[in-house]
């Protein structure tokens, strides 16, 4: 079945960095644009960034636009969000998740904690 593991949160101060990592399994990774959600607490989830099935083309929340940066490996089925200059409002669980063919973000990871503390 359709796996997508994220890793790479923890605690860091503002201004700091983490680089987050999704690997995935049980589904044709290059096939599928893949993209990054977080849902801080008490807030709904909301979308970060997404990237095309090849890396060509990235696409960021205003809030993440200039500090944030997606990308991914194919060749390790892996995605990866670098996070710089990370600010106490970016404390949130993060989530990878597959894009469809139908158009909706089918597959999830079980999230990985991010806290920045000020």
């Amino acid at each position: 079945q359709v796996q997508l593991v994220e890793s790479g949160g923890g605690l860091v101060q503002a201004g700091g960095s983490l680089r987050l990592s999704c690997a995935a399994s049980g589904l044709t990774f290059s096939h599928h644009a893949m993209g990054w959600f977080r849902r801080a607490p008490g807030e709904e989830r909301e979308y970060v960034a997404a990237i095309n099935w090849s890396g060509g083309s990235t696409y960021y929340a205003d809030s993440v636009k200039g500090r944030f940066t997606i990308s991914r490996d194919n060749a390790k089925n892996t995605l990866y969000l670098q996070m710089n200059s990370l600010k106490p409002e970016d404390t949130a669980v993060y989530y990878c998740a597959a894009h469809q063919a139908d158009d909706s973000w089918g597959y999830w990871g079980q999230g990985t904690h991010v806290t920045v503390s000020s």
